[in-house]
């Protein structure tokens, strides 16, 4: 049976980079940056399109979600 964790070995890691290699890692975390940045800039320019009667009900219920995600917070924490 294989661990599909295995602990980083600090040797072979300062000679990947070293010899200029870029972690896997590394590769992942920049695509998901990326296509994130991408889907935000996508939501904003459809939210930029919206009629303003239809933002201000996006931002009623932003708000009342919030409200309600800060209420169960205060409630857990006895604030």
């Amino acid at each position: 049976m294989t661990d599909s964790f295995k602990p980083a070995d600090p040797t072979s890691a300062s000679l990947d980079a070293a010899k200029g290699k870029v972690p896997a890692e590394a590769g992942r975390t920049l695509m998901v940056g990326v296509l994130g940045g991408l889907l935000s800039a996508a939501g904003y320019l459809v939210y930029q399109r919206l009629p303003d009667e239809q933002k201000e009900r996006l931002h009623k219920q932003v708000r009342s979600q919030l409200e309600a995600r800060i209420n169960e917070v205060r409630a857990n924490f006895n604030l």
